[in-house]
């Protein structure tokens, strides 16, 4: 007797779903569903609360955050003109983490249960649904807890009074970061360079997922030779499951 493949429920919560469809999820996770309304993921309101945020959180969150981290700089000695140094560093160094984790961490290949059920959660919701608005940008309890080991990690590469003001620097970076993103998704921009970059990011989107992997530009798909091929993204229409 044959074993019939497995069918995502979109009507039950997905999360402890996915895991099931085995070496079928990648291509599943990769054909979009285009709608603002969002899937369930769990069925405990707490789990599911914590999976929902609004884009504004983020900056309302983290951006005094990033202010406090800058001004131990200042109090610990270093000139505007230093502290300016510092933080444009750490937008660098965030821009390449910005690449690299979207490059090799959310778009890993999985096939077991728990690598599928992870993926999802981590990136492969936003690619099975772009659209809704309440995923689009990272819980911020996910990113408190991400804060730790970021933050010891500049204190690594740098001094106790450099690490506040590069520290701030990568925060600020992920701010705009996660802001834009809400923004290529559901902002109708006018200017030439926010309209291509929304063309960029949509054709990582709805044409080719292998490529494209910048968000805030393109200049690290552009080192790496990432870059998609010009022609602009189909505009996908109808849902698809």
């Amino acid at each position: 007797m044959v074993a019939q493949p497995f069918t995502v429920d979109l009507n039950k919560p997905l999360v402890f779903q996915v895991g099931h469809l085995g070496e079928a999820y990648q291509e599943w996770v990769h054909q979009p569903i285009v709608s603002k309304e969002g899937p369930r993921f769990f069925a405990s309101e707490f789990w599911e609360f914590l999976t929902r945020t609004v884009w504004w959180a983020i900056p309302t969150i983290w951006l005094p955050v990033v202010c406090w981290a800058i001004s131990l700089s200042f109090q610990r000695g270093h000139t505007l003109p230093q502290v300016a140094l510092l933080v444009v560093g750490g937008l660098i160094v965030w821009t390449l983490m910005e690449y690299s984790l979207h490059r090799f961490l959310f778009h890993i290949d999985t096939k077991s249960y728990w690598g599928n059920t992870a993926h999802y959660l981590l990136h492969g919701c936003h690619h099975k649904h772009p659209m809704d608005g309440l995923r689009l940008v990272f819980p911020p309890t996910a990113t408190a807890i991400l804060c730790f080991p970021f933050w010891n990690l500049v204190k690594l590469i740098s001094t106790p009074s450099t690490t506040p003001a590069l520290f701030g620097g990568g925060l600020l970076g992920y701010v705009i970061y996660d802001c834009t993103h809400y923004y290529l998704h559901h902002g109708q921009p006018s200017k030439t360079v926010p309209k291509q970059l929304k063309r960029y990011h949509l054709n990582h989107h709805f044409r080719i997922q292998d490529k494209g992997f910048g968000i805030t530009s393109s200049l690290w798909d552009t080192v790496f030779g990432t870059l998609p091929p010009s022609k602009p993204y189909e505009k996908i229409s109808q849902s698809r499951g």
